[in-house]
């Protein structure tokens, strides 16, 4: 009697945990894309890239969504090396399938203008935000250094599959994902014809060249050397390395101006990312007194929110170039301490997702995207926004 009742209670949680599983997203399979290997477009350890593709339906059947996977970026060969024997270097240690909610969800009530699209997660497996391109392997690492190819690959793969025929498409991406949808914003639109309407969305992507603690530009450096390694420079906007240093050009406020394809913003103030790893990384914290703020602001003392409010300050700046360009621009610039809204069905389309003018990020992105109104809004200071998601996804 006993045994039956626990098995009734797993059956519960189970039919449960299926049912959320259901309303915040869904898993697609994955592809593979074999036949980049034979042009050198590949991941670290020399396997194909893959993405995951939700085939859209109705009146979205000729719409696409190619969305980019983030995870940072690998500066040197021993970090490089590490990273090839994960899911960020190596299509060998992928999971065969990945959850889909929030901008890739495909139910109208939890994504209204784009849950019938065509999605595509690409996965990132290179290390350089797929601006990586060097033609030699080192045979002691076997480190590929592919990333542009891979991109250029993957795109003509979908084209080939359909996505030529397309009406409306979007490049998106998330954290290094979002920074290569910019970097790669007018290239994609390159892949089309003149009549498809295509635009960028960079979620977490906007990337500043702060100060840590120490008053160190600690991220320059740090793109300056995965510039290095990865042969980067080739990939950079021209118009950009032909004024400033190479790695100058990873960041977006020096790219954005040149840009010509429309492209949306959307970005906390308070970039958890930024915050933990670029203002106060371990390295310049080494008895952890910034530990616990890092994880909820909340537990920031008064000294730490007057940094952070410098880093928002910092990050608003480094905005003023994003309209010097004609094409439609808009953002959504919160002062939530997060990083990444738009992959999370709570942060971009529920009841209590945060809000800017009484918008969700995907009521912004979908006006922008449709042209029924502009959105261009930025938060007032922390802690005024009772809408915001406070804490680490």
């Amino acid at each position: 009697m006993m045994i039956r009742k626990t098995c009734l209670w797993l059956c519960v949680i189970l039919i449960g945990s299926l049912r959320v599983m259901r309303t915040y997203g869904f898993y697609v399979n994955i592809t593979y894309l074999e036949s980049a290997v034979d042009i050198g477009a590949v991941c670290l350890d020399g396997s194909p890239p893959a993405y995951h593709w939700n085939m859209g339906s109705g009146a979205g059947i000729n719409n696409w969504l190619v969305h980019i996977e983030g995870g940072g970026w690998c500066n040197n060969v021993s970090t490089c090396l590490a990273r090839s024997l994960t899911r960020l270097g190596s299509s060998k240690q992928m999971m065969e399938q990945v959850a889909f909610s929030g901008i890739l969800h495909d139910e109208p009530q939890y994504n209204p203008d784009f849950y019938n699209w065509n999605k595509i997660k690409v996965r990132y497996c290179d290390g350089a935000s797929f601006t990586g391109d060097v033609e030699n392997v080192d045979p002691e690492t076997n480190l590929h250094f592919r990333g542009a190819r891979i991109f250029s690959a993957v795109i003509e793969d979908l084209l080939a599959k359909g996505m030529i025929n397309a009406e409306n498409a979007i490049l998106s991406g998330c954290s290094a994902g979002g920074l290569a949808s910019i970097l790669h914003c007018d290239k994609f639109k390159a892949f089309f014809p003149a009549s498809t309407t295509v635009k960028c969305l960079a979620d977490a992507g906007y990337f500043i060249n702060s100060k840590d603690l120490f008053g160190k530009r600690r991220l320059e450096a740090f793109y300056d050397d995965v510039v290095n390694i990865h042969g980067s420079a080739k990939s950079l906007p021209p118009s950009c390395t032909s004024k400033m240093n190479n790695s100058l050009c990873f960041f977006p406020e020096n790219v954005v101006q040149e840009i010509e394809t429309p492209l949306f913003v959307t970005n906390a103030a308070y970039d958890s990312w930024q915050i933990k790893n670029a203002v106060a990384p371990g390295v310049v914290d080494p008895h952890g007194k910034w530990h616990d703020c890092k994880m909820d602001i909340e537990q920031c003392s008064s000294d730490q929110i007057e940094t952070i409010q410098e880093f928002r300050l910092e990050f608003i700046r480094a905005l003023d170039g994003f309209f010097g360009t004609s094409s439609p621009r808009g953002m959504f610039i919160n002062s939530c301490y997060a990083h990444c809204q738009t992959e999370i069905q709570e942060t971009w389309y529920m009841s209590d997702s945060p809000m800017l003018s009484n918008k969700t990020i995907a009521e912004a992105v979908g006006d922008w995207f449709y042209d029924r109104s502009a959105f261009e809004e930025i938060d007032c200071p922390y802690p005024c926004d009772k809408t915001c998601h406070n804490r680490i996804f």
